[in-house]
C-alpha cells in the first residue's frame, strides 16, 4: 500500500474590513467580498477606539469602511465597486494567492 502525498492548495486571500454596524456600505463590501469567495474578517470601530486608531493610521482616512485584501489596502467601498466594474479586483486577488504546494 503505497502513500498518497498530501497535496494543499492554494489560500485565499483574507479581506479584513474596518467597519461599523450602522454601515450600509459596510455591508455591501463584505458581501461583495464574500461572493468573490474571500474569507472577510470584519474590525467593528465603532465599540473599540483603538481598532479606529489603528484603522486611521494605516490608512490615513477616517471613514468606513475601509478595506485591505491580505496586506493590499483597496480603500473605501466605491473603491473596491471601481475595481470590480474594472476587472482589476478578480486580478488583485489572483497575485494575492499563496500558491499550492506538494
Amino acid at each position: 500500500m503505497s502513500e498518497q502525498p498530501t497535496r494543499h492548495t492554494a489560500r485565499t486571500p483574507r479581506a479584513i474590513v474596518y467597519s461599523s454596524p450602522f454601515c450600509g456600505y459596510c455591508g455591501a463590501a463584505k458581501r461583495l467580498l464574500a461572493k468573490k469567495g474571500l474569507e472577510v474578517e470584519e474590525i467593528d470601530i465603532v465599540f473599540d477606539p483603538a481598532q479606529r486608531e489603528t484603522m486611521r493610521r494605516l490608512t490615513q482616512r477616517q471613514t468606513v469602511p475601509q478595506i485591505f485584501i491580505d496586506d493590499v489596502h483597496v480603500g473605501g467601498y466605491d473603491d473596491l465597486k471601481h475595481l470590480e466594474q474594472s476587472g482589476e479586483l478578480d486580478k488583485l486577488i489572483a497575485d494575492t494567492k499563496l500558491p499550492a504546494t506538494d
